[in-house]
């Protein structure tokens, strides 16, 4: 009898594509589901606010541009990462990227605490010729930047959308964006982006749990 209803299956067409498709959508929200829970419980850890509108144009930017191709910003729980860049990332600190910057593909630095590491003017040489900084850089130059303002109108809209997605942005927030940006160009932004990575969201992690972390090895660097 069994044998039957297969038989009659492997022969309507129809009715194997439906229940294939039946299966691996069961299949898919099994798998999906659980993660989307997860994910909609992690909340912003203390300090964590939403980009104001400078540093979300400049974040903006970071993505169009590519910057996550060669920079990425999770620092993994490991000795010689956290010797080298500082507390492992969280979470509960990326919940305002949209997209987040984990991954490990490096072939510059992690930048995810690198926030007041260097002056603004430091930072702005290294994005307008990076080897008048670091001589034996291959990173590209982003003089251009310099030529551009931010479009005040264009970051209250980013700030509405961002709102319906759960940023906890004002009506007082979103009306000053123009005023916030006025005047600044996407080097500005962009600087200003990179200077507050870290700064007031890098998690205190316990000396017994960084002791704790794994040695450093060659082998497993990126």
């Amino acid at each position: 009898m069994a044998y039957r209803h297969f038989e009659f299956i492997e022969k309507h067409v129809w009715t194997l594509g439906i229940l294939t498709a039946v299966m691996v959508s069961l299949g898919g929200l099994a798998e999906i589901t659980p993660l989307f829970v997860e994910a909609n419980k992690v909340q912003p850890s203390e300090g964590v606010k939403p980009y104001d509108p400078l540093r979300l144009a400049g974040r903006d930017i970071y993505v169009r541009e590519g910057c996550y191709l060669c920079h990425s910003q999770m620092i993994r729980a490991l000795r010689f990462e956290t010797q080298r860049y500082g507390a492992y990332s969280t979470a509960s600190e990326s919940v305002y990227d949209r997209p987040f910057q984990w991954g490990s593909k490096r072939t510059g630095p992690d930048l995810a605490r690198v926030g007041g590491k260097y002056s603004d003017e430091w930072q702005r040489l290294h994005l307008m010729d990076p080897r008048q900084v670091v001589p034996q850089s291959n990173m590209p130059e982003y003089a251009w930047l310099a030529l551009t303002l931010i479009d005040g109108k264009d970051m209250q809209a980013r700030m509405r959308v961002l709102r319906l997605l759960g940023d906890p942005y004002t009506d007082a927030d979103i009306k000053g964006a123009p005023k916030a940006v006025a005047g600044k160009t996407e080097m500005d932004a962009l600087i200003a982006y990179l200077q507050g990575l870290g700064i007031d969201n890098e998690p205190q992690v316990p000396a017994a749990a960084a002791s704790a972390a794994a040695p450093a090895s060659a082998a497993s660097a990126p």
